[in-house]
């Protein structure tokens, strides 16, 4: 079983090119930890008008997602991004939930 969980982030004006260069570039071990960590599908949508990304993903019911944070590559990771993007002071993506309001299956 699986949630879906959505949330918007905010590039720098400018970056969407090197975003999406890292992305189709992204480590095989942050794509194994993701996968490890109970995250499936997950897509990321850019709104080149306001630069602003959109992201869905699915989590199983026994995800480890709260404890990404914490692991080293994560942290690399987030480093590696933030001159890109929104960040929190520990480089952790600015990140706004989005409520579901409609779907069809």
């Amino acid at each position: 079983m699986t949630t879906t969980h959505a949330f918007r982030m905010q590039l720098k004006p400018g970056t969407a090119d090197a975003y999406k260069a890292r992305h189709d570039a992204i480590w095989p071990e942050l794509a194994e930890l993701l996968h490890h960590s109970g995250i499936r599908d997950y897509s990321i949508f850019l709104d080149e008008e306001t630069c602003a990304l959109f992201a869905v993903l699915k989590l199983t019911d026994d995800n480890a997602r709260d404890a990404l944070p914490e692991h080293p590559v994560m942290r690399k990771w987030w480093d590696y991004m933030a001159p890109l993007m929104e960040v929190e002071p520990d480089n952790k993506p600015k990140e706004w939930v989005l409520k579901p309001v409609f779907h069809l299956a």
